[in-house]
């Protein structure tokens, strides 16, 4: 059975500086670290799992209400640099959303900090949103459910009982 999302991951080539944008301005809460390397117990393992020889990494979890974000910084090997504008459009992983109270509020706090948005929050039906960039290009959404009994509002979420 499955129970939900655990977590959305992003690699990148400057761990501290996607941890402090996700940690400290998006304000997401830091859980735990699983770095993992040569001399690394379960290393082989690890590898066998990710697809890679003797890998190397420095890694993050953060929480983000029901969900969590993953920073992984692979220092073997060393990753590709991805492509700081790539369009929604392109394959891949399009975006992360974040819903949030205020998006007026967010969306300028984190612009007065520098972050890069497509548009200001425009309304869509029973949404208010906006797409920004991370600082390594990857697209995250603000996005404001304005009707709080629309069926994809969280505040509907019901917890699940495993059986």
């Amino acid at each position: 059975m499955i129970r939900g999302i655990h977590h959305t991951s992003f690699s990148t080539n400057n761990f501290d500086r996607l941890l402090h944008f996700y940690r400290d301005l998006i304000g997401l809460e830091f859980v735990a670290s699983y770095d993992w390397g040569p001399g690394s117990e379960e290393l082989e393992k690890v590898d066998k799992i990710v697809g890679l020889k003797n890998s190397a990494t420095r890694t993050a979890l953060l929480r983000a209400g029901n969900t969590h974000i993953e920073i992984f910084e692979y220092l073997n090997p060393k990753g590709k640099a991805g492509a700081p504008n790539r369009p929604a459009c392109d394959v891949g992983l399009t975006h992360v959303a974040f819903d949030v109270v205020d998006i007026d509020h967010e969306y300028q706090r984190l612009k007065a900090a520098g972050v890069t948005f497509h548009t200001p929050p425009q309304q869509v039906g029973v949404f208010r949103a906006t797409y920004g960039r991370d600082p390594d290009g990857n697209i995250f959404e603000l996005q404001e459910v304005l009707d709080p009994k629309h069926p994809v509002a969280l505040t509907n979420l019901v917890p699940q009982i495993a059986k």
